[in-house]
């Protein structure tokens, strides 16, 4: 789960200054634009996994009313410290354990956090409570790494990046049977007195299949409305190393809470 990231959250932003936040946030803008109801004023969104807020902010900043969910402390307090108002709520929940106070129209969560669910039941939760949360005909919107990523980019390869605030050692290893992508993180961090701090934290992810990821929608009782290339927002391609998935809620009954449109009463989780 995305709690793995602990020592690393206070210089998880350095490492990350070249993930491009600003065109995932206007491509998620756009398909949120696309598929919610054009009257909705200041829709209300939830960023799953949401970090450091990298992503919360600027889909704050475009117009939504946003909430942040994210299993790790240290995240939230790093995005907490940089509001200078209460214009988001921030939440520490693991996922698969999601509990929120009300419905929302838009549900989005990126960078890969879908893939730290390793085991299909459990994203098979995750995606129920989404279902559960959203308002009817609310969209979920995330991504994941695709296994061509984990096979032939990331592999059994090591990462190295050195600056003067820090520097890191990814040593990464794919699993093909399992297809579990384990990498182990070696961070050396400058402290207050100059000195280097070594830290050492381990992060596993799954690789699912395409067709995997579509019945596990479905058996959520989502619909899936459309699968792109993260990147180009296009179709898939076969060398495509990120996909987002758009599904969408389409039991609630909109005339009436806690229903579905069959007249059964919606569980509560």
């Amino acid at each position: 789960m995305c709690d793995s990231y602990t020592s690393f959250a206070e210089v998880y932003d350095m490492f990350m200054d070249n993930v491009p936040y600003d065109r995932w946030a206007s491509g998620i803008d756009s398909l949120l634009k696309k598929y919610l109801p054009s009257s909705a004023d200041r829709p209300m969104v939830l960023d799953l996994g949401c970090g450091t807020g990298q992503i919360t902010r600027r889909l704050r900043d475009l117009g939504y009313d946003m909430t942040g969910v994210d299993s790790s402390d240290e995240m939230l307090e790093i995005a907490r410290a940089r509001e200078t108002d209460d214009s988001i709520l921030y939440i520490c929940q693991d996922m698969r354990e999601l509990d929120l106070f009300g419905t929302y129209q838009g549900v989005v969560s990126v960078c890969d956090c879908m893939n730290y669910i390793t085991d299909g039941q459990d994203f098979i939760e995750v995606l129920k409570r989404v279902n559960n949360f959203l308002h009817p005909g609310g969209v979920f919107i995330f991504d994941v790494n695709t296994e061509y990523k984990y096979e032939k980019i990331l592999a059994d390869n090591t990462f190295a990046e050195n600056r003067d605030e820090g520097s890191f050692i990814w040593e990464n290893e794919y699993e093909p049977d399992t297809k579990l992508n384990i990498y182990d993180l070696t961070l050396f961090i400058r402290e207050s007195d100059g000195r280097f701090g070594k830290f050492f934290e381990q992060h596993v992810q799954k690789a699912y299949q395409r067709v995997e990821i579509e019945d596990m929608i479905e058996a959520a009782g989502l619909e899936l409305i459309e699968i792109l290339d993260t990147d180009t927002l296009g179709a898939p391609k076969m060398d495509s190393e990120k996909l987002t998935f758009v599904a969408r809620e389409h039991l609630k009954d909109p005339d009436r809470p806690g229903y579905y449109k069959d007249g059964s009463v919606q569980p509560r989780i």
